[in-house]
């Protein structure tokens, strides 16, 4: 399977979930336009309370397909940005990245992942249990956190449903993704 682009969403507010959208506009350095966090610096209220100076590494949340279908048989029936992503995607290991790989999305766009989301009480609050569902151990027992990746927009573009995703990988050696 190709790796492709599912669905794409902004929402103008802090809501949790964002509408789904005919197309979005990845502006370099900010993140979607017109998205509630889109901004060189943080833009998540929690962590403008800590320091509203940080950068911005979380621009743009993707998230896989393949997440939502895991879910659905686990009770957990979720459309297309009722998570909060912007970007969700098929046919590609989001969570097996590298901190530092490129994904050109469409005709020009490109994004920097930064790290994994790391789960958190809202999916909670939008869904009772769905927070635990997005968490796992490895065989070592170390958590696995399955919410998407984030990232910042590295060369701008619109992003459509249906638009190649392909991944550039950063020279190595690779650096595991953390929570951002």
């Amino acid at each position: 399977m190709t790796a492709h682009v599912v669905s794409v969403a902004r929402g103008r507010s802090h809501n949790f979930s964002k509408p789904t959208q005919m197309w979005i506009r990845l502006v370099a350095g900010l993140g979607v336009d017109g998205d509630a966090h889109q901004g060189e610096t943080v833009k998540h209220r929690s962590r403008v309370a800590r320091d509203p100076t940080q950068p911005n590494l979380r621009q743009v949340h993707l998230l896989h397909s393949e997440l939502l279908d895991e879910l659905r048989p686990r009770g957990f029936d979720i459309g297309a940005g009722q998570i909060g992503e912007n970007i969700l995607t098929t046919g590609l290991d989001l969570l097996g990245l590298p901190t530092g790989a490129l994904l050109h999305l469409g005709e020009a766009a490109v994004v920097e992942i930064t790290g994994l989301r790391n789960p958190c009480v809202q999916l909670d609050r939008f869904r009772p249990g769905l927070m635990a569902a997005t968490l796992d151990r490895d065989a070592a027992g170390g958590l696995i956190r399955k919410a998407g990746v984030m990232g910042v927009v590295r060369v701008g573009g619109d992003v459509r449903p249906q638009d190649p995703i392909r991944v550039v990988l950063p020279a190595g050696p690779h650096r595991p993704l953390l929570p951002v």
